[in-house]
């Protein structure tokens, strides 16, 4: 009975995910802004990387997008065309890449749950390989100013603490419903974090206090708020076109909130 109801509640969280897709596709696409793919390559990996550029005549801030476990989805794709439209350079890589069917990317899996499982398969050192190629090739963008931050939401909000861990010259680590690094990690951490949580998200939320203690027991800076109400990936269940009103607020204050941090 429990694994039924686990797979009921997949299934579910499935058809969620993929009915958001249509929204988010149509928003980038009617989006004025420039968006392009580009390869980065690094040792033997390719890795498909989504940049999307704002409207400025100044160079700008990078931000580096980390996907949910969900793979790089049409929801990644319009949060990063937001983030341009705010200003900063988004760039967003596939981490599935070459690893799908045939070689493929996120899209080449033929359902979402064989894209999570993958994702929750990558190896870590990798991760940070592409991660780290990936913020050298914004940060070396004719339109970059060279600030360099990094954002990541579910699995990639954890991926953002970890890359923190290995990243010296981050300007900020923004962490949206991840869950933290290796206590020990954390004295490596240069870059403030700024963490986002749902209130209705226990398993994440439970990782708080420790978190609070073992990053200032490391001398970091960690700001974490928990939007009242707000799910698991509130930022993008809060977009969409069905999204409750808890959700809604949450990523309507969240966004304030990051805009500026990012300002700072």
């Amino acid at each position: 009975m429990k694994r039924l109801l686990l797979l009921i509640s997949l299934f579910v969280v499935l058809i969620q995910v993929l009915a958001a897709q249509d929204w988010a596709r149509a928003k980038v696409e009617k989006s004025p802004r420039h968006h392009e793919w580009v390869t980065v390559k690094h040792d033997d990996r390719s890795v498909e990387t989504f940049v999307a550029y704002p409207e400025s005549k100044d160079k700008r801030p990078v931000v580096l997008v980390i996907h949910e476990i969900f793979g790089m989805t049409d929801w990644v794709q319009n949060l990063a065309d937001e983030l341009a439209e705010a200003g900063y350079i988004a760039v967003a890589p596939d981490l599935l890449s070459g690893l799908g069917p045939n070689g493929g990317r996120s899209t080449a899996f033929p359902d979402q749950s064989k894209a999570m499982e993958a994702v929750s398969h990558l190896n870590p050192d990798q991760v940070t390989a592409d991660l780290n190629a990936a913020a050298d090739y914004a940060k070396k963008l004719p339109a970059s100013n060279g600030r360099l931050f990094v954002a990541g939401f579910c699995w990639g909000g954890a991926q953002s603490f970890r890359f923190a861990t290995n990243r010296t010259d981050l300007r900020g680590a923004f962490i949206f419903y991840g869950a933290p690094p290796d206590k020990d990690a954390m004295k490596h951490i240069t870059a403030p974090v700024y963490g986002f949580y749902g209130g209705n998200d226990a398993r994440i939320d439970a990782t708080i206090p420790q978190t609070k203690t073992d990053m200032a027991a490391a001398g970091k800076s960690y700001e974490p708020v928990t939007y009242e109400g707000a799910g698991h990936g509130f930022m993008r269940a809060g977009e969409a076109p069905d999204a409750s009103d808890a959700n809604k607020k949450a990523r309507i204050d969240a966004w304030t909130r990051w805009k500026t941090l990012l300002e700072k």
